[in-house]
């Protein structure tokens, strides 16, 4: 498992996930399995040498306010904890903490900056 403070993961958020794994396929090298989230939408694994190096999500129109960017996941000791933190020294949540079953408890918040981070307790 990731330690505390170390990046864990990182996502592309799209709103054209076909265009997106064409340019990585063709300029890196990744092959793409893709699985269904509980909501229905396909959420692409990037692969290198068969191992899993990145995620790939297709923003929906619920997600019509999120630019197109990527954005890390740093591995923490428990979410819920550091996003009260977090919110008291002036970050935002962009959308409610949520588990993904067999992954972890993630949060997505935008720092004072308002650069993108995600939080995760990975399981």
């Amino acid at each position: 498992m990731t330690a505390h403070g170390h990046f864990h993961w990182n996502e592309l958020r799209t709103r054209d996930a076909e265009r997106a794994k064409k340019f990585y396929e063709q300029t890196i090298g990744w092959t793409f399995e893709g699985s269904k989230t509980p909501d229905g939408t396909t959420y692409w694994l990037a692969m290198m040498d068969g191992q899993p190096v990145a995620g790939l999500f297709e923003l929906t129109e619920r997600f019509k306010d999120v630019p197109e960017s990527w954005i890390p996941f740093l591995a923490v000791d428990d979410v819920d904890a550091r996003v009260k933190k977090a919110t008291e020294n002036g970050a935002r949540l962009m959308m409610p903490i949520f588990d993904v079953p067999d992954v972890g408890r993630i949060a997505m918040l935008l720092e004072p900056s308002n650069a993108g981070v995600g939080w995760i307790t990975p399981v």
